[in-house]
């Protein structure tokens, strides 16, 4: 594992990760940063919003090339507490992300070191930096403990 980049994203996504909570969605949070400062940062929006693309990611994303007026973000660096989906992980290549740092492995649903191995894959046109696992049991025992609270209390 890469040493982690900087301490200040990751203290910035686990405010956000709370934020989620509080607001009933899945507490996965994304930022980007752009020239050393955060360009664009949200939570998960899929239950507030009701739909199923409003993936921290997906947000960031799509934030970014309107406010760089670009489809291509390749001077731009995602921080993710959760590896990316494939929805997300294809999204990211589209970009053309010049890296991806996540903190939480996805053994079921990421698409980046598990799964799919997406960026791996021969037609996969753009293939970022990529580095798990920042502060990962931090970002895990967050979902943890969402899903726990969720199940203990379902009808």
């Amino acid at each position: 594992m890469a040493e982690a980049p900087m301490r200040f994203p990751w203290d910035r996504l686990l405010r956000l990760t709370h934020d989620a909570v509080r607001a009933g969605e899945v507490p996965v949070s994304a930022l980007i940063l752009h020239e050393g400062g955060i360009l664009t940062s949200a939570h998960n929006h899929v239950e507030t919003s009701h739909n199923p693309m409003a993936h921290a990611e997906m947000l960031v994303l799509h934030e970014a090339t309107k406010l760089l007026h670009s489809k291509n973000l390749s001077a731009c660096d995602l921080y993710v507490t959760l590896e990316p989906c494939v929805m997300c992980a294809g999204a990211i290549a589209h970009a053309r992300i010049r890296r991806v740092y996540f903190g939480a492995y996805d053994a079921k649903a990421g698409a980046i070191d598990s799964g799919v191995r997406l960026f791996q894959q021969p037609t996969c046109h753009h293939r970022p930096e990529t580095y798990g696992g920042f502060y990962e049991q931090t970002f895990a025992s967050l979902l943890t403990q969402f899903f726990s609270d969720k199940r203990s209390s379902a009808p």
